[in-house]
């Protein structure tokens, strides 16, 4: 009399809409779509293959397609992918860019004074340290700076920039 077998451990293949046939388990399948989706797309145009997308998040990840919309499909299908092989294997996808998550990093050499000079001044504006200091002097004159040039200046720096008619 044969052995019974045992149910099988590893989960069934799952058909999807986008058509992804790896053996992902449901519940991680669903959380990699709902993070990708909310990843943003960057397609540039192929002479070869139509087009060709990746997202800002996993900029390693990509795909092609013939049309804008196909390739669209085929990257976001990728992202699903990559997005649950991270989650299956616990690694922490990146969070979608749109939250505002900082993730890029500056840095900047300077003096060991001017270093002194901007801890004081950050202390004294009530900033947990030197990073977020400067983020916000920079970020708050560079708003102002852009809303408060007015249009006539602006239109005399273009005229200005204008090569000479001989």
């Amino acid at each position: 009399m044969p052995a019974r077998l045992k149910k099988s451990s590893v989960p069934k293949t799952v058909a999807t809409k986008t058509g992804i046939d790896r053996p992902f388990k449901p519940d991680i399948i669903k959380r990699a779509r709902q993070l990708a989706r909310q990843y943003r797309l960057i397609l540039e145009p192929d002479s070869e293959v139509g087009f060709i997308g990746r997202s800002i998040e996993l900029p390693s990840v990509f795909a092609d397609g013939e049309s804008a919309d196909d390739c669209v499909a085929a990257t976001r299908e990728a992202l699903e992918v990559a997005v649950a092989t991270m989650l299956e294997s616990g690694m922490s996808p990146p969070a979608p860019s749109t939250r505002g998550v900082r993730q890029a990093q500056v840095n900047i050499r300077m003096t060991a004074e001017e270093k002194l000079l901007l801890e004081d001044a950050a202390r004294r504006g009530g900033f947990r340290g030197v990073s977020d200091y400067i983020r916000s002097s920079v970020l708050r004159r560079s708003t102002r700076a852009l809303t408060s040039v007015p249009k006539s200046r602006v239109a005399k720096s273009r005229r200005a920039l204008r090569p000479k008619r001989r």
